[in-house]
């Protein structure tokens, strides 16, 4: 939490304007992120890739028995969103469960850190952060739970994930958004409205190891 700590200090004294990707600046504000479903992209905007082997996939109810466990007695709406992330996008080959810190002045900064789990690359401590266009002021911190899809190695994380317009979803007090980066994506849960839906507009660059360089 140590790295955390420091970062949420670090986010809220040291933003930036540096300009977002491309790709992130192409992407329109989100609206009506107060409705209680917001729309999903289409389905098939999920980048196409071979499909995973027998086995090395988790379960809907794998992942929700990971989330109750993680989020603990905050998890009520977890299995709605959980269900609506499998119903669009199958089942993912890993997950995340982390906590990060982020603060925001219109423009904002993100840090999280926690462990990747897959049966197909195995365990990782990893590292995540990244600007984000936020809709407050201030900073908060959240645990969050990220599947992640098609994931072919441990190398294939470290890269920066754009967030991908219109994949708001919010119910029950979780909120769900879709990062992407060539053929995987990645789709964090995030509990209470803290999360801001800001990474919607920015993106997240995943390390090996702890960074202050969002960019």
């Amino acid at each position: 939490m140590r790295v955390i700590e420091f970062a949420a200090l670090a986010a809220l004294s040291a933003i930036v304007a540096a300009p977002l990707p491309a790709a992130a600046q192409a992407l329109p504000p989100l609206d009506n992120v107060d409705a209680p479903e917001p729309p999903l992209p289409d389905p098939a905007y999920a980048p196409a890739a071979p499909a995973p082997q027998a086995g090395q996939t988790y379960t809907a109810d794998e992942i929700v028995q990971a989330g109750h466990g993680f989020f603990g007695q905050i998890s009520g709406g977890l299995a709605t969103v959980i269900e609506k992330a499998f119903s669009s996008y199958g089942e993912p080959n890993g997950y995340i469960l982390g906590e990060e810190a982020s603060g925001a002045v219109f423009g904002g900064l993100r840090y999280g850190e926690g462990r990747l789990y897959s049966r197909t690359v195995g365990e990782q401590a990893v590292f995540w952060q990244g600007p984000s266009v936020g809709f407050d002021l201030g900073g908060d911190g959240a645990r969050v739970m990220m599947l992640v899809y098609n994931l072919p190695s441990l190398s294939q994380l470290f890269q920066r994930y754009v967030g991908v317009n219109g994949s708001a979803y919010l119910v029950g007090g979780f909120g769900m958004t879709l990062l992407a980066a060539d053929l995987t994506y990645v789709v964090p849960v995030r509990a209470g409205v803290g999360a801001r839906l800001g990474i919607n507009l920015g993106y997240l660059k995943f390390t090996e190891g702890p960074t202050w360089n969002p960019f």
